[in-house]
């Protein structure tokens, strides 16, 4: 087998969410993150809800 493990449900949302700056709910879906998944990602501190349906990844952005 090539690669490594494959990365978390979690891992693939905060890295979309530091590639992109802000997602749509739909967005991190669309990849197989549940719904039910962000609040608990909220509650985590790895996502900021900016607004209704919007998110941001809590942890700054390496320079």
């Amino acid at each position: 087998m090539a690669g490594g493990p494959r990365p978390t449900l979690r891992e693939r949302a905060v890295a979309l969410a530091l590639e992109k700056g802000e997602v749509r709910a739909k967005e991190l879906t669309d990849i197989g993150v549940p719904r039910c998944y962000l609040a608990r990602m909220c509650d985590e501190g790895l996502l900021i809800k900016v607004a209704y349906g919007r998110y941001r990844a809590a942890l700054p952005k390496a320079a």
